[in-house]
């Protein structure tokens, strides 16, 4: 299978740690891999080290964005199998033939699960635990590691969402969700994720922020009558106990009581609209 491997790294300013990556990954059985890193317009020497290491080099002019990266790599890999791994030593390029043998087994995407101990900080931690959850929940599919970046997919399949994913670093929320939605199959390998070698580049307010509009994302790519529906209904609880308290105390329908019901009818309409909107997107197209 070497030849038909491409293995990306999306890298910015990763000089520290990139050229000791990719010679871990030459060292083990994938000497004839296509090893592509993305220069995401660093300012160190990443791109010079990264070449003397041996691995092609793509640069973008400034910094897009690590989904931007990602995107690049995919377009550019030669390989029917990509994978995915970040350059900054967090993932051990001993765990690509694991990825592989799994993918082997007829799943189209395998993702490296961190455990326990693995996560940045424990904020992160609690954040990614929440996304699992939710994750699992609009999928009926236990999602074991939602925001991993170190996963193995088949080409063809991953390249049908390039449009989807957006630029940022909620590359593997969109993918992941995006497999699922149209039927292919995802797996989960353990794995464990060192200390990152160099200083993150996610900002916690901003990327944070960010973050939390995930949630809203998965909704909408996978069902969005699981994120609508419930709103509706509690508008219109909301709306049946108001009426019921002024009927009560004041024997009339209110103003309020209609907006609420008016509201939850809206809502749950727009559920059904996107819901279609959602089904359009993952229509085969071949």
């Amino acid at each position: 299978m070497n030849t038909d491997i491409s293995i990306v790294l999306p890298a910015k300013n990763e000089a520290a740690a990139i050229g000791q990556t990719i010679a871990k990954i030459l060292a083990l059985q994938y000497p004839q891999a296509d090893i592509l890193v993305i220069n995401d317009g660093s300012i160190d020497n990443t791109a010079t080290v990264a070449e003397a290491a041996g691995a092609r080099v793509i640069h973008h002019p400034y910094g897009k964005g690590n989904g931007a990266a990602i995107k690049t790599g995919a377009r550019a890999a030669q390989g029917n199998v990509i994978v995915f791994m970040d350059a900054d030593g967090q993932h051990d390029p001993a765990d690509i033939a694991r990825l592989l043998a799994k993918l082997q087994e007829g799943h189209d995407m395998v993702v490296g699960a961190r455990q326990k101990g693995s996560q940045a900080s424990i904020g992160r931690g609690l954040a990614n635990g929440f996304y699992n959850r939710l994750a699992s929940w609009m999928t009926g599919h236990r999602v074991e590691d939602l925001t991993s970046g170190f996963r193995a997919v088949r080409a063809d399949k991953f390249c049908e969402f390039l449009y989807l994913l957006p630029n940022g670093f909620s590359y593997p929320t969109t993918s992941t969700m995006a497999f699922f939605r149209a039927g292919y199959s995802v797996a989960y390998v353990p794995i464990h994720a060192a200390k990152r070698i160099g200083k993150s580049h996610i900002n916690l307010l901003r990327d944070g922020t960010r973050f939390l509009l995930i949630i809203f994302k998965i909704g909408t790519l996978f069902s969005p009558l699981k994120i609508f529906a419930p709103v509706a209904a509690g508008m219109f609880a909301l709306a049946s106990a108001w009426y019921g308290w002024t009927w009560w105390h004041e024997g009339r329908f209110t103003n309020m009581s209609a907006l609420l019901y008016t509201s939850s009818v809206l809502i749950f309409l727009l559920g059904l609209i996107s819901e279609q909107i959602t089904a359009l997107m993952y229509k085969d197209r071949q």
